[in-house]
């Protein structure tokens, strides 16, 4: 029986706190916490009507907008090369059912590629990611993993990246990418590429994408769920190579479609054809985002360096990966010896909600713990619309707040010695 989604269960877990009128710092699940912009809830609205099933695939319209998204952003792309769905998690989930061989994905990775690979009875195997950054295995690593999994029988098929990545909130190194594609190539995997933070790497720069490297057998998923905060509206999207190879996957995804979920809602198509339109308005809005992601993300990695943690820098997206080892012994002193027991203790003792590595995969005895950052940018809609648009996000009271509260739990359980 397959186990409860962890970042679900946590948002779910601290919602019921503060229902019972706790107070938590929310920093356990990775929604982007920004209200929607006007001129998108108005185009969603008009589309209210549109209430009769569509094409499987999704509309020639949306279709054709996303292909002229994926255009300019270097990647000629024809509207027959993609699907959409409702989010790209059923998009992920409809490539492991239809992609032959075992699932090969860096370590740690986001919670539910191993839990759909354990649905479709797919062995998972592991790769540590790089010291720089995550979301890809290790290049020096990957060969050998691939050779060891063979010799104890499995059958490595589908390589699973997310660049940027989830839940390191880095941006893998190109190089490292080239490499591990070449070895992809080499294997004969097909390359499943997670790209939907790409929109928000703090720099601005376009992050790396396996199909600069493998073209030809690169499936690239994506969605409108982190870039413009549209979780719950269920978007998704994935573009397949122009070649047979990339056709008659198409033509399985379709399939499975028609029997999953029928098609993406017709009022969402309709929006998000108007959003990857790229229109000024929609622009300047992700680039806010990006920029209050950046800044409130830098600002909670300063809490946790000081307080004696070891942390890669934020460089997309919203999210940090914190390693506590370095405080060990005075985790220990307390009964901590692992992430699922510092996550327990910041929560129960604390009021923190984070997430421990090993729902990511990672070692049961690390203690690593994934902390998303972009629930603190306000409670109400005038808050968060103040956070977007502020010079300096981590000086309004309600961040501060939380800044303060995030510094006092560490200093609760003496990380700073």
């Amino acid at each position: 029986m397959t186990m409860h989604s962890a970042t679900l269960a946590i948002n779910e877990t601290v919602q019921a706190r503060r229902a019972a009128g706790e107070k938590v710092l929310h920093l356990g699940f990775g929604e982007a916490g920004l209200p929607v912009p006007d001129h998108v809830a108005d185009v969603l609205a008009r589309a209210a009507g549109h209430n009769s099933y569509g094409s499987v695939v999704g509309s020639y319209e949306v279709r054709e907008a996303a292909a002229g998204w994926f255009g300019r952003r270097g990647l000629p792309t024809d509207a027959g090369q993609v699907l959409f769905a409702p989010g790209s998690k059923a998009l992920l989930f409809a490539l492991l059912a239809a992609l032959p061989g075992d699932l090969v994905l860096p370590c740690p990775a986001w919670v539910s590629y191993a839990a759909q690979a354990a649905i479709v009875n797919k062995h998972v195997i592991d790769v540590p990611i790089p010291a720089e950054s995550g979301g890809i295995p290790d290049p020096a690593l990957l060969e050998q993993a691939l050779v060891r999994a063979r010799s104890e029988g499995a059958t490595p098929g589908v390589l699973l990246l997310t660049v940027p990545d989830n839940p390191t909130g880095t941006v893998a190194r190109a190089e490292h990418l080239r490499e591990v594609c070449a070895i992809a190539e080499r294997h004969g995997l097909t390359v499943v590429s997670d790209e939907i933070y790409a929109e928000l790497c703090h720099d601005g720069r376009a992050a790396p994408s396996a199909t600069s490297y493998l073209p030809e057998h690169t499936v690239v998923t994506s969605g409108l769920s982190k870039s413009m905060a549209l979780g719950g509206w269920r978007i998704g999207f994935a573009r397949v190579p122009d070649n047979p190879w990339g056709a008659a996957l198409m033509r399985d995804l379709t399939g499975i479609a028609s029997e999953v979920w029928s098609s993406l809602a017709a009022p969402m198509q309709v929006a998000a054809a108007y959003v990857l339109g790229d229109p000024v308005e929609v622009t300047d809005h992700v680039s806010a985002a990006r920029r209050l992601h950046s800044a409130v993300a830098h600002a909670v990695h300063g809490e946790f360096v000081q307080a004696g943690a070891v942390c890669r820098v934020p460089q997309a997206g919203f999210y940090l990966y914190p390693d506590f080892e370095p405080v060990r012994a005075e985790l220990s002193r307390q009964g901590i010896t692992s992430g699922a027991q510092l996550a327990s203790a910041l929560l129960a003792r604390h009021g923190v909600g984070v997430l421990a590595g090993e729902a990511f995969g990672d070692e049961v005895s690390g203690l690593r713990a994934r902390v998303a950052t972009s629930l603190l940018y306000g409670e109400s809609t005038e808050e968060r619309w103040t956070a977007l648009h502020s010079e300096d996000p981590a000086s309004l009271p309600w961040i501060s707040a939380s800044l303060d509260h995030l510094r006092e739990a560490l200093t609760g359980l003496t990380l700073r010695g």
